[in-house]
Protein backbone atom coordinates (compact mmCIF):
# COMPACT_ATOMS: atom_id res chain seq x y z
CA UNK A 1 0.00 0.00 0.00
CA UNK A 2 1.11 3.35 -0.90
CA UNK A 3 1.58 6.14 1.85
CA UNK A 4 3.43 8.79 -0.03
CA UNK A 5 0.76 11.48 -0.03
CA UNK A 6 0.00 10.87 3.69
CA UNK A 7 1.47 12.08 6.97
CA UNK A 8 1.41 11.51 10.82
CA UNK A 9 -0.44 14.20 12.61
CA UNK A 10 1.23 15.83 14.88
CA UNK A 11 -0.47 15.69 18.42
CA UNK A 12 -1.55 19.29 18.93
CA UNK A 13 -3.48 19.13 15.63
CA UNK A 14 -7.75 18.25 15.86
CA UNK A 15 -8.83 15.45 17.34
CA UNK A 16 -11.77 13.00 16.80
CA UNK A 17 -11.41 11.79 20.91
CA UNK A 18 -8.90 9.78 22.62
CA UNK A 19 -8.53 6.47 23.11
CA UNK A 20 -8.26 4.75 26.49
CA UNK A 21 -8.89 0.85 28.32
CA UNK A 22 -10.09 0.59 31.48
CA UNK A 23 -8.32 -1.31 34.04
CA UNK A 24 -10.05 -4.81 35.32
CA UNK A 25 -8.55 -7.79 37.66
CA UNK A 26 -7.27 -9.43 34.38
CA UNK A 27 -4.70 -6.74 33.83
CA UNK A 28 -1.65 -6.53 35.41
CA UNK A 29 -3.23 -3.58 37.89
CA UNK A 30 -5.06 -6.52 39.67
CA UNK A 31 -2.65 -5.81 43.07
CA UNK A 32 -3.55 -2.03 43.04
CA UNK A 33 -6.60 -1.53 41.26
CA UNK A 34 -8.38 0.46 43.14
CA UNK A 35 -5.82 3.07 43.09
CA UNK A 36 -5.43 2.81 39.17
CA UNK A 37 -9.47 3.14 38.77
CA UNK A 38 -8.57 6.70 41.22
CA UNK A 39 -6.77 7.72 37.80
CA UNK A 40 -8.77 7.07 35.32
CA UNK A 41 -11.69 8.26 36.74
CA UNK A 42 -9.82 11.46 36.80
CA UNK A 43 -8.19 11.08 33.37
CA UNK A 44 -11.46 10.28 31.54
CA UNK A 45 -13.36 13.14 33.38
CA UNK A 46 -11.11 15.94 32.50
CA UNK A 47 -10.83 14.24 28.67
CA UNK A 48 -14.71 14.63 28.48
CA UNK A 49 -14.51 17.84 29.47
CA UNK A 50 -12.80 18.52 26.17
CA UNK A 51 -13.48 15.88 23.54
CA UNK A 52 -14.75 12.85 23.10
CA UNK A 53 -13.40 9.68 24.95
CA UNK A 54 -13.09 6.02 23.90
CA UNK A 55 -13.28 3.78 26.61
CA UNK A 56 -12.67 -0.09 26.28
CA UNK A 57 -14.06 -2.52 28.50
CA UNK A 58 -13.35 -6.18 28.69
CA UNK A 59 -17.24 -7.26 29.38
CA UNK A 60 -20.54 -5.59 29.96
CA UNK A 61 -19.92 -5.63 33.56
CA UNK A 62 -16.84 -3.53 33.31
CA UNK A 63 -18.50 -1.00 31.25
CA UNK A 64 -21.53 -1.09 33.63
CA UNK A 65 -18.92 -0.52 36.19
CA UNK A 66 -16.41 2.28 34.88
CA UNK A 67 -20.08 3.88 33.84
CA UNK A 68 -21.30 3.86 37.32
CA UNK A 69 -17.81 4.91 39.18
CA UNK A 70 -17.88 7.92 36.19
CA UNK A 71 -20.94 9.32 36.76
CA UNK A 72 -20.49 9.25 40.41
CA UNK A 73 -17.02 11.48 39.66
CA UNK A 74 -18.97 13.91 37.35
CA UNK A 75 -17.82 12.88 34.14
CA UNK A 76 -20.05 13.86 31.10
CA UNK A 77 -20.95 10.64 29.90
CA UNK A 78 -22.00 11.90 26.67
CA UNK A 79 -18.87 12.32 25.93
CA UNK A 80 -18.14 9.20 27.00
CA UNK A 81 -18.56 6.08 23.96
CA UNK A 82 -17.51 2.33 25.36
CA UNK A 83 -15.91 -0.57 23.06
CA UNK A 84 -16.31 -4.03 24.32
CA UNK A 85 -13.22 -5.52 23.50
CA UNK A 86 -10.35 -7.81 24.98
CA UNK A 87 -6.76 -6.47 25.66
CA UNK A 88 -3.87 -7.67 28.22
CA UNK A 89 -3.29 -3.97 29.68
CA UNK A 90 -4.29 -0.64 29.23
CA UNK A 91 -0.98 0.75 27.56
CA UNK A 92 -2.99 2.30 24.07
CA UNK A 93 -0.11 4.49 23.22
CA UNK A 94 1.82 1.24 22.39
CA UNK A 95 -1.07 -0.79 20.73
CA UNK A 96 -3.44 1.65 19.62
CA UNK A 97 -3.69 2.82 15.88
CA UNK A 98 -1.21 5.09 14.15
CA UNK A 99 -3.23 6.76 12.17
CA UNK A 100 -2.23 9.05 9.32
CA UNK A 101 -4.23 10.95 7.43
CA UNK A 102 -3.64 12.99 3.78
CA UNK A 103 -5.31 12.95 0.46
CA UNK A 104 -6.12 9.45 0.15
CA UNK A 105 -8.00 9.37 3.28
CA UNK A 106 -7.13 7.96 6.89
CA UNK A 107 -4.67 4.83 7.21
CA UNK A 108 -4.61 2.85 10.28
CA UNK A 109 -1.18 1.60 10.97
CA UNK A 110 -0.88 -1.28 12.80
CA UNK A 111 2.51 -2.00 13.71
CA UNK A 112 3.07 -5.66 15.46
CA UNK A 113 3.26 -5.20 19.34
CA UNK A 114 5.45 -7.44 20.77
CA UNK A 115 4.86 -6.79 24.59
CA UNK A 116 8.18 -4.01 24.56
CA UNK A 117 10.69 -6.42 23.09
CA UNK A 118 8.97 -9.95 24.18
CA UNK A 119 8.95 -8.79 28.21
CA UNK A 120 5.34 -9.24 28.83
CA UNK A 121 2.55 -11.47 27.10
CA UNK A 122 0.87 -9.42 24.04
CA UNK A 123 -1.57 -11.75 22.01
CA UNK A 124 -4.43 -9.63 22.87
CA UNK A 125 -2.70 -6.36 22.62
CA UNK A 126 -1.26 -7.10 19.18
CA UNK A 127 -5.04 -7.80 17.91
CA UNK A 128 -6.49 -4.54 19.29
CA UNK A 129 -6.31 -2.62 15.97
CA UNK A 130 -7.58 -5.21 13.81
CA UNK A 131 -10.20 -5.81 16.68
CA UNK A 132 -11.74 -2.00 16.75
CA UNK A 133 -11.60 -2.43 12.85
CA UNK A 134 -14.10 -5.06 13.36
CA UNK A 135 -16.23 -3.21 15.50
CA UNK A 136 -16.81 -0.61 13.19
CA UNK A 137 -15.18 2.20 14.96
CA UNK A 138 -13.77 4.15 12.10
CA UNK A 139 -15.49 5.79 8.77
CA UNK A 140 -16.07 4.05 5.69
CA UNK A 141 -12.68 3.75 3.40
CA UNK A 142 -10.43 4.46 6.35
CA UNK A 143 -7.71 1.78 5.52
CA UNK A 144 -6.47 -1.24 8.20
CA UNK A 145 -2.52 -1.52 7.26
CA UNK A 146 -1.23 -4.77 9.15
CA UNK A 147 2.57 -3.67 8.95
CA UNK A 148 5.24 -6.66 9.76
CA UNK A 149 7.53 -4.51 11.89
CA UNK A 150 7.86 -3.56 15.96
CA UNK A 151 7.19 -0.11 16.83
CA UNK A 152 5.35 1.21 19.45
CA UNK A 153 3.59 4.57 19.38
CA UNK A 154 5.53 5.66 22.35
CA UNK A 155 8.41 5.19 20.65
CA UNK A 156 8.02 7.85 18.04
CA UNK A 157 6.82 11.82 17.95
CA UNK A 158 5.83 13.24 15.01
CA UNK A 159 5.37 17.12 14.10
CA UNK A 160 2.94 16.73 11.05
CA UNK A 161 5.14 17.80 9.14
CA UNK A 162 7.44 14.81 7.88
CA UNK A 163 9.85 15.01 11.23
CA UNK A 164 10.06 12.13 13.28
CA UNK A 165 11.88 11.91 16.69
CA UNK A 166 12.83 8.80 18.30
CA UNK A 167 15.44 7.06 20.32
CA UNK A 168 17.85 4.91 19.01
CA UNK A 169 18.47 2.57 21.89
CA UNK A 170 14.46 1.61 21.28
CA UNK A 171 14.50 0.79 18.20
CA UNK A 172 18.04 -0.90 17.51
CA UNK A 173 16.77 -3.29 20.48
CA UNK A 174 13.56 -4.39 18.45
CA UNK A 175 15.39 -4.12 15.30
CA UNK A 176 18.92 -5.22 16.02
CA UNK A 177 19.62 -6.33 12.07
CA UNK A 178 18.56 -2.91 10.87
CA UNK A 179 20.80 0.36 10.49
CA UNK A 180 19.47 3.71 11.25
CA UNK A 181 19.33 4.25 7.06
CA UNK A 182 16.71 1.14 7.43
CA UNK A 183 14.83 2.21 9.82
CA UNK A 184 14.48 5.83 8.29
CA UNK A 185 13.16 4.24 5.28
CA UNK A 186 10.72 1.87 7.00
CA UNK A 187 9.34 5.33 8.46
CA UNK A 188 9.42 7.33 5.28
CA UNK A 189 7.03 4.19 4.01
CA UNK A 190 4.62 3.68 7.32
CA UNK A 191 4.69 7.20 8.67
CA UNK A 192 5.30 9.53 5.78
CA UNK A 193 8.35 10.89 7.13
CA UNK A 194 10.82 12.92 5.60
CA UNK A 195 13.67 12.58 7.81
CA UNK A 196 14.12 10.89 11.47
CA UNK A 197 15.48 12.57 14.56
CA UNK A 198 17.78 10.22 16.74
CA UNK A 199 18.59 10.69 20.16
CA UNK A 200 21.25 8.52 21.24
CA UNK A 201 21.18 9.23 25.07
CA UNK A 202 18.33 9.28 27.68
CA UNK A 203 16.71 7.28 30.02
CA UNK A 204 15.07 6.86 33.33
CA UNK A 205 14.78 4.24 35.88
CA UNK A 206 11.94 2.47 35.84
CA UNK A 207 11.10 2.70 32.36
CA UNK A 208 10.40 -1.25 30.80
CA UNK A 209 10.18 0.47 27.20
CA UNK A 210 13.92 1.14 26.33
CA UNK A 211 13.91 4.88 26.45
CA UNK A 212 10.16 5.92 24.65
CA UNK A 213 10.48 9.17 23.27
CA UNK A 214 7.33 10.41 24.95
CA UNK A 215 9.05 9.75 28.30
CA UNK A 216 11.62 11.74 27.59
CA UNK A 217 11.71 14.70 24.94
CA UNK A 218 8.01 15.81 23.17
CA UNK A 219 8.02 17.69 20.13
CA UNK A 220 5.56 20.76 20.64
CA UNK A 221 4.20 23.69 18.18
CA UNK A 222 6.21 26.52 17.03
CA UNK A 223 9.80 24.26 16.46
CA UNK A 224 9.71 23.86 20.01
CA UNK A 225 10.88 20.86 21.78
CA UNK A 226 9.90 19.86 25.74
CA UNK A 227 12.11 17.68 27.43
CA UNK A 228 12.72 15.94 31.19
CA UNK A 229 15.80 17.27 32.86
CA UNK A 230 17.42 16.57 36.04
CA UNK A 231 19.12 18.70 37.92
CA UNK A 232 20.52 17.35 40.22
CA UNK A 233 24.15 16.35 39.94
CA UNK A 234 23.71 13.53 42.54
CA UNK A 235 21.36 12.11 40.52
CA UNK A 236 21.95 9.17 38.90
CA UNK A 237 20.04 9.97 35.62
CA UNK A 238 21.97 13.46 35.61
CA UNK A 239 25.04 12.62 33.09
CA UNK A 240 22.46 10.85 30.97
CA UNK A 241 20.04 13.60 30.67
CA UNK A 242 22.96 16.04 30.25
CA UNK A 243 24.22 14.64 27.44
CA UNK A 244 20.37 14.61 25.97
CA UNK A 245 19.63 18.25 26.67
CA UNK A 246 22.99 18.66 24.55
CA UNK A 247 21.55 16.31 21.74
CA UNK A 248 18.38 18.00 21.49
CA UNK A 249 20.04 21.46 21.51
CA UNK A 250 22.02 20.31 18.55
CA UNK A 251 18.94 19.26 16.21
CA UNK A 252 17.75 21.68 13.70
CA UNK A 253 14.35 22.35 11.85
CA UNK A 254 14.14 21.90 8.16
CA UNK A 255 15.07 25.28 7.67
CA UNK A 256 18.62 24.82 9.65
CA UNK A 257 17.41 26.66 13.11
CA UNK A 258 18.32 25.46 16.22
CA UNK A 259 14.90 24.19 18.29
CA UNK A 260 13.22 26.18 21.30
CA UNK A 261 13.39 23.85 24.13
CA UNK A 262 11.68 23.51 27.28
CA UNK A 263 13.68 21.60 30.08
CA UNK A 264 11.27 20.29 32.61
CA UNK A 265 11.65 20.09 36.25
CA UNK A 266 12.68 16.98 37.79
CA UNK A 267 10.96 15.45 40.54
CA UNK A 268 12.42 13.84 43.41
CA UNK A 269 12.60 10.32 43.55
CA UNK A 270 9.55 7.96 44.16
CA UNK A 271 9.88 4.57 45.16
CA UNK A 272 7.90 1.54 45.75
CA UNK A 273 9.45 -1.35 47.88
CA UNK A 274 13.08 -0.02 46.78
CA UNK A 275 12.40 0.01 43.01
CA UNK A 276 12.90 4.04 41.74
CA UNK A 277 9.59 4.33 39.56
CA UNK A 278 9.76 6.70 36.15
CA UNK A 279 7.94 9.47 37.18
CA UNK A 280 8.27 11.80 34.15
CA UNK A 281 6.60 15.05 33.22
CA UNK A 282 7.04 14.80 29.64
CA UNK A 283 4.36 12.41 29.58
CA UNK A 284 1.90 14.76 29.24
CA UNK A 285 -0.90 14.35 26.89
CA UNK A 286 -2.25 17.54 24.31
CA UNK A 287 -5.85 16.54 23.23
CA UNK A 288 -8.08 19.07 20.93
CA UNK A 289 -8.36 22.06 23.80
CA UNK A 290 -6.54 20.85 26.82
CA UNK A 291 -3.03 19.32 27.66
CA UNK A 292 -3.39 17.23 30.65
CA UNK A 293 0.43 16.70 32.60
CA UNK A 294 1.05 14.21 34.66
CA UNK A 295 1.11 15.42 39.03
CA UNK A 296 3.29 13.27 41.60
CA UNK A 297 2.50 14.76 44.48
CA UNK A 298 5.66 16.38 44.00
CA UNK A 299 6.92 20.29 44.83
CA UNK A 300 7.24 20.36 40.82
CA UNK A 301 4.57 19.51 39.75
CA UNK A 302 3.61 23.18 39.83
CA UNK A 303 5.89 24.39 37.95
CA UNK A 304 6.39 21.59 35.07
CA UNK A 305 2.07 22.14 34.39
CA UNK A 306 2.73 25.73 33.75
CA UNK A 307 6.05 25.27 31.67
CA UNK A 308 4.00 22.50 29.46
CA UNK A 309 0.85 24.84 29.21
CA UNK A 310 3.62 27.55 27.77
CA UNK A 311 4.77 25.20 25.50
CA UNK A 312 1.20 24.47 24.17
CA UNK A 313 -0.63 28.07 23.86
CA UNK A 314 -4.50 28.17 24.26
CA UNK A 315 -4.55 25.16 25.97
CA UNK A 316 -6.35 24.81 29.63
CA UNK A 317 -3.69 22.96 31.15
CA UNK A 318 -4.70 19.60 33.65
CA UNK A 319 -3.12 18.25 35.96
CA UNK A 320 -3.87 14.05 36.37
CA UNK A 321 -2.64 12.14 39.45
CA UNK A 322 -0.40 9.82 37.55
CA UNK A 323 1.32 8.02 40.87
CA UNK A 324 -0.66 5.54 40.42
CA UNK A 325 0.29 5.07 36.76
CA UNK A 326 4.04 4.93 37.45
CA UNK A 327 4.05 1.81 39.72
CA UNK A 328 3.90 0.03 35.93
CA UNK A 329 6.15 1.86 34.63
CA UNK A 330 4.26 4.20 32.67
CA UNK A 331 2.62 7.59 32.55
CA UNK A 332 -0.65 9.44 31.78
CA UNK A 333 0.51 9.24 27.70
CA UNK A 334 1.27 6.11 27.90
CA UNK A 335 -2.03 5.07 28.69
CA UNK A 336 -3.62 7.20 25.98
CA UNK A 337 -4.06 7.34 22.02
CA UNK A 338 -5.60 10.37 20.46
CA UNK A 339 -7.41 9.77 16.68
CA UNK A 340 -7.59 12.36 14.24
CA UNK A 341 -10.56 14.66 13.50
CA UNK A 342 -13.01 12.40 11.22
CA UNK A 343 -11.68 9.09 11.18
CA UNK A 344 -14.29 7.98 13.66
CA UNK A 345 -17.40 6.49 12.55
CA UNK A 346 -21.16 7.88 13.80
CA UNK A 347 -21.65 6.26 17.39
Amino acid sequence: MNTSSSRLPAEWEPQSAVLVAWPHAGTDWAERLAAVESTYVALVGALARHGETLVCVADDALREHARARLAAAGADLARVRFIGIAYDDTWLRDTGPITLVGAGGYVLNDFRFTGWGGKFEATQDDALVEGLVERGLFVAGARHRPIDFALEGGAIESDGAGTILSTWKCLHLRHPDKTRAEIDAVFADTLGASRVLWLDSGYLEGDDTDAHIDTLARLAPDDTIVYQSCTDPADSHHAELARMADEIAALRTTDGRAYRTVALPWAQPILDDGRRLAASYANYLITGRAVLVPAYGDVADAEAARLIGLAHPGRVVEPIPCRPLIWQNGSLHCVTMQLPAGVLAAS
